[in-house]
């Protein structure tokens, strides 16, 4: 029960190698994560899974079928590159969307009024488009690439530019599409969203991949070694301490990552300052992230993959 299986799969423009030798798999109703730094890789695999670019080598099938557009029908895409018809109403615009999935008047006027009440945007059904504001527009653009309701729904950076209130409204509608049945491939660079709401993750950075799996198993890989402190001293209570091998400054918290045993963290610290808090915990995915590909990870290289629809008047 896979929705998508890449194998081997490899992609260059040029002298650059955007994707090399992916293989993943995404399983039937999960949500699943992309997360790396922009320029990773992602895009270019989320264009080669929608059949827009095509890998150098590899195989890639979607909902059980290779090689071909056929499955499209059945897949949702909301694009990184945002944009709308502009002298279209949301009405037609919905409508107009609906059809192009071979979806029925009767039905996508039910599921769009659905939607649009619940984004409440119902006022706004016979404006153009052109006068909705920004985070209007992007959730229209997320109505549209739901609602003929897809089995595979693809999201590239879809709370970019979203105030938090919005950014809500939106993480719930996703998390409803795979209560529904829907597999959702969530692209992001945003790694505490991905740490938050996907079932199953994979990050890539230039190209490779570098973690697969649950956040759980990730998570137990590389736990092993960090705690959270807080105390009266804040950063200057770590300072020249041997055990210490990386500190994450949380503000309040510190996320320290220890050579050795934590209780003698924890003696040395306490000879200092007060201790306030102090805790075995978990890795984020940023520093398992930065653990693994060293400084070099906040570098950002963007990708020499062609732009697909970024004309203002293309979604």
């Amino acid at each position: 029960m896979t929705a998508v299986r890449l194998t081997d799969v490899t992609k260059s423009f040029g002298s650059h190698t955007a994707v090399r030798s992916l293989s993943l798999e995404v399983p039937r109703g999960a949500l699943y994560g992309f997360i790396g730094p922009n320029g990773s890789g992602k895009t270019t695999t989320i264009r080669m899974i929608l059949h827009i670019l095509a890998p150098d080598s590899g195989r890639i099938e979607v909902l059980g079928r290779e090689g071909s557009r056929a499955a499209n029908d059945q897949v949702g895409y909301l694009p990184e590159e945002r944009g709308l018809y502009k002298k279209m109403t949301v009405r037609r615009l919905l409508a107009y969307y609906a059809s192009l999935k071979g979806m029925g008047a009767r039905e996508a006027k039910r599921e769009m009024e659905e939607w649009l009440e619940r984004f409440e945007l119902v006022e706004w059904m016979d404006k153009k488009t052109e006068a909705l504001s920004k985070g209007m527009s992007q959730k229209v653009q997320f109505i549209a690439t739901v609602i003929s309701k897809p089995d595979l729904v693809i999201l590239d950076e879809p709370f970019s530019g979203l105030d938090p209130v919005n950014q809500e409204v939106l993480r719930a509608a996703i998390l409803d599409l795979t209560e529904a049945g829907s597999t959702v491939i969530f692209s992001t660079h945003d790694m505490t969203v991905a740490e938050q709401i996907c079932d199953s993750l994979i990050m890539i950075f230039k190209g490779d991949k570098v973690l697969d799996g649950t956040m759980e198993t990730i998570q137990a890989r590389y736990g092993q070694d960090t705690v959270r402190l807080r105390t009266d001293a804040g950063m200057r209570a770590l300072q020249d301490l041997p055990m210490v091998e990386q500190v994450l400054d949380l503000g309040r918290f510190q996320d320290v990552r220890v050579k050795g045993d934590p209780q003698e963290l924890l003696r040395a610290v306490s000879a200092r300052t007060n201790v306030r808090h102090f805790e075995e915990a978990k890795p984020t995915l940023h520093d398992i992230f930065i653990r693994i590909a060293g400084p070099a990870a906040l570098e950002q290289e963007p990708e020499l993959a062609p732009a697909v629809g970024a004309a203002s008047e293309e979604r």
